[in-house]
């Protein structure tokens, strides 16, 4: 092969890297809007919950069995299970919830500090030295956070409840990047998965079951599953071998940027000059921090479920 071919090969597969993490960003950020709509269609939060989990751990044991993985076994599991049962379920139920008293937009722009707290935990408990640019985007993250929460944004419970999916988040991810050195992305999102939607379907059977209500709702579902869910899961781990996890995460920050655009074109939501300011400076923050260096973590588990 020669070397133009070669180059023209590593062009081809960075553009699509580009291409698949782009789509990952976009499939998470429309999580908040399908949320919306399940709410309008009846259901509960612990229902979709159960009905997003089990059915996407369903299709990812499916990818699990064509791609010949075996599951993980012994403290690696139960470890797995414990990210899904508590953490993964925890967050998703803060920023699902959010929903309900707060802006879509304003939600996943708060939702998107998770980096920042990630730094702060790295640095007070596991001693980490703050550099001079994770120090500017604390600041940045800090001004962004009190411009976005204005009264207009959303009722308090919501702020309080994005920013609490934040920080699970961030716990969930400092804990995950010790075990996936030691399995695939897939077989982990297999387990957490099935672990957060068994967790889910308890709380759902306390609580009573809200299914959907028309064929719109299941609809909705499915779009949960399929393109807020698995999809970005797929596309994002393919994207990810192509350009790097550096370069991965960056483009993540589009999530939150497709959120508030589909909300203001399907929700007719509106973010006031501050709110649009202060998501900025948060925005403007995760970039700082991913140039930084924060590299420890590892970005495939950070996607690999999303965001909400």
């Amino acid at each position: 092969m020669s070397l133009n071919q070669r180059v023209g090969e590593a062009i081809f597969a960075r553009f699509i890297g580009i291409f698949l993490v782009a789509l990952s960003a976009a499939g998470f950020g429309t999580l908040a809007l399908f949320g919306r709509y399940a709410y309008d269609d009846g259901m509960d939060v612990f229902t979709i919950l159960f009905l997003r989990f089990s059915l996407a751990a369903i299709l990812m044991l499916a990818l699990l069995v064509i791609r010949r993985e075996p599951l993980p076994r012994g403290s690696i599991l139960l470890r797995l299970i414990g990210m899904g049962a508590i953490g993964y379920v925890g967050q998703a139920f803060a920023y699902l919830t959010a929903l309900r008293y707060a802006s879509a937009g304003l939600v996943a722009l708060l939702f998107y500090l998770y980096p920042i707290f990630i730094a702060l935990i790295s640095s007070l408990v596991l001693h980490m030295p703050i550099t001079g640019i994770k120090r500017l985007a604390l600041g940045l993250a800090l001004a962004g956070t009190a411009l976005t929460v204005g009264p207009a944004g959303g009722q308090v419970p919501g702020i309080l409840l994005a920013v609490s999916a934040a920080a699970i988040y961030s716990v969930y991810i400092l804990v995950g990047a010790r075990v996936m050195v030691h399995v695939s992305a897939v077989q982990s999102s297999t387990v957490i998965f099935a672990s957060a939607g068994i967790t889910a379907g308890v709380l759902m059977g306390i609580n009573g079951p809200h299914l959907p209500a028309s064929v719109e709702g299941w609809a909705t579902i499915t779009s949960i599953v399929l393109v807020a869910t698995v999809i970005p899961v797929v596309a994002f781990l393919a994207g990810l071998k192509r350009i790097g996890p550096v370069n991965a995460a960056m483009l993540s920050t589009l999530e939150p940027v497709v959120t508030v655009l589909l909300a203001a074109i399907c929700l007719s939501e509106t973010l006031s000059p501050l709110t649009w300011i202060g998501g900025g400076l948060i925005l403007t923050a995760v970039l700082l921090q991913t140039r930084g260096g924060f590299r420890r973590t590892q970005p495939g588990l950070m996607r690999e479920s999303n965001h909400g």
